[in-house]
């Protein structure tokens, strides 16, 4: 049982830490820097969210079980994404071609797989918060924040299919983009930080 809340526990850290320095990032424009912390999140997340699934009871699996999938399906795409930009976008002399289709400051295909992974993650949290039976205000609002960012699901996977988001990349130089993924930020830290309290008090 303790080893079951300190992993909880340490993946809300991981989500709160890390969302905060990709706020950071942002703001600075460090792309380099939210790359990596973005490989860290998905790792936070997870561990979060099988906190979450772990203490839910057998009316509420299905949704926990859903929303535990989702987000590993989350973490394989956003992972594949940001190693990709660590590594063979940082270290290696690209075609233009390759470049369009790899680097998330051109917006290109890998942009589009993160912003699917990103929705993805919109829909785990939905069906996470879907399975919690609140027991204080601090699970109340903790589930309200996970049920309502189900709602980024939408813009996330079906906005980028009109282009709309071409130029929002984290790495990108448009300042809309970086102010977009801020305000998610702004969204998301209280996730982490109410998903610690929550596993502390537990």
């Amino acid at each position: 049982m303790e080893q079951n809340k300190m992993i909880s526990k340490a993946g809300s850290a991981i989500v709160t830490v890390t969302v905060f320095l990709f706020a950071l990032f942002l703001i600075i424009n460090f792309s380099l820097g939210s790359y990596f912390v973005c490989l860290i999140l998905p790792i936070g997340f997870i561990m979060m969210t099988a906190g979450l699934h772990n203490e839910c009871d057998s009316d509420h699996k299905v949704a926990a079980n859903i929303g535990l999938i989702l987000a590993a399906v989350y973490g394989t795409l956003i992972m594949l994404v940001y190693f990709a930009q660590l590594t063979t976008v940082n270290n290696e002399q690209l075609t233009e071609q390759a470049e369009k289709v790899l680097s998330m400051a051109k917006g290109g295909l890998i942009f589009n797989y993160d912003m699917l992974g990103y929705g993805v993650m919109a829909l785990s949290t939905f069906f996470t918060g879907l399975s919690m039976k609140p027991k204080n205000k601090t699970d109340k609002r903790l589930k309200a924040l996970l049920m309502i960012h189900g709602v980024f699901y939408f813009s996330c996977t079906f906005m980028p299919m009109t282009g709309m988001f071409a130029n929002m990349s984290s790495g990108g130089s448009g300042i809309g983009g970086r102010l977009a993924l801020v305000v998610w930020c702004v969204y998301f830290l209280p996730i982490g930080i109410l998903s610690y309290h929550h596993f502390r008090k537990r």
